[in-house]
C-alpha cells in the first residue's frame, strides 16, 4: 500500500464540513466518527488511497446534497472515487423509494460489484453492526426503533449482505468479522 497523499487529508477535511452537523441515529456521536471507523476499517484491509476516501464520503451522496455532492466529489477526487461512492449510494432521490425495495435492489447491486466497491461496502456495513451491537448491550431491544426497518428488516438486511458476502468473499477478514458481529445480535437477543 502506498502512502497517503494530501488527497486523503483533502477527503477528510470535506468529509468533516459535509457531516459537520450530522450525528449517529440515535445518539450525539459526531457522524465522522463512523467515516473515521469506515476508512480505518479499509486501510487495514490493504484499500488504497482511492478506496479510503471513498471509504471518507461514502454517505456523502446520500446524506448530503445528492447529485451536487457528487459532482464535487468528481471534480475533487475523480472518477474511480466516484464510481465507489455511486455503488455504497442506495439513493440518491427524494424521497426516497419504500425501505425494502431500496435495501433489496441495493445488495442485487453488490452481487456484481468490484473489489474495491465490496472493501468499502463491507467496512461500512461490518463498523454499523458494530455499533449496532454496542448499542444492543446498553439499550437493548429499543435499539432497533432507531431504524427504518426496524428490528425484523434490519435483522433481515443484515443476514442477506452477509449470506451474500460469504458467498462472494468468504475468505475476507471483514466479512468473517462481520459474520461474528452479526451471530451476535442473535446471542444479545436470546439474553433478553
Amino acid at each position: 500500500m502506498s502512502k497517503l497523499t494530501n488527497r486523503f487529508e483533502q477527503a477528510l477535511v470535506y468529509a468533516s464540513r459535509l457531516h459537520q452537523k450530522q450525528t449517529r441515529k440515535g445518539g450525539d456521536i459526531p457522524y465522522i466518527s463512523h467515516l473515521l471507523s469506515v476508512a480505518a476499517l479499509v486501510l487495514e484491509d490493504g484499500g488504497d488511497e482511492d478506496e479510503a476516501i471513498a471509504a471518507l464520503l461514502h454517505d456523502a451522496v446520500e446524506d448530503q446534497g445528492g447529485v451536487e455532492t457528487r459532482e464535487v466529489i468528481l471534480n475533487m477526487f475523480g472518477i474511480r472515487v466516484v464510481e465507489i461512492v455511486d455503488s455504497c449510494t442506495d439513493t440518491d432521490t427524494i424521497p426516497k423509494s419504500p425501505w425494502k425495495e431500496r435495501k433489496s435492489e441495493y445488495i442485487k447491486k453488490l452481487r456484481h460489484a468490484p473489489a474495491s466497491v465490496n472493501r468499502v461496502t463491507l467496512a461500512d456495513k461490518l463498523h454499523n453492526a458494530r455499533s449496532i451491537l454496542k448499542d444492543l448491550s446498553i439499550y437493548g431491544d429499543a435499539t432497533w426503533d432507531r431504524f427504518s426497518g426496524g428490528k425484523s428488516g434490519t435483522l433481515w438486511y443484515y443476514h442477506t449482505l452477509l449470506e451474500l458476502f460469504l458467498e462472494t468473499n468468504p475468505d475476507s477478514w471483514l466479512v468473517k468479522e462481520l459474520n461474528r458481529i452479526v451471530n451476535q445480535f442473535e446471542i444479545t437477543e436470546n439474553r433478553e
